[in-house]
């Protein structure tokens, strides 16, 4: 486990204490909680827009299968 010094504005240190006390956590526990979601966030993002990346250009493939297949469902009628 690593040690991490962060330098805050008092005010903000003052409402982040307020916080952890009303979620009944220790200051280290929320900054612990705070940045799993932060990752989390930045993981769900990154995975999103690498899936973007491969889609694109295959916008006009993707519409060329979607008209052939309402061709062949309506000759099928």
């Amino acid at each position: 486990m690593s040690a991490l010094t962060l330098r805050l504005p008092d005010h903000k240190h003052a409402r982040l204490k307020a916080l952890a006390q009303q979620r009944g956590l220790s200051l280290a526990r929320l900054f612990d909680e705070l940045t799993t979601q932060a990752l989390t966030e930045f993981d769900a993002e990154t995975r999103f827009l690498a899936r973007a990346q491969r889609g694109t250009n295959r916008v006009e493939r993707g519409l060329a299968l979607l008209r052939k297949a309402q061709a062949d469902g309506d000759a099928a009628q």
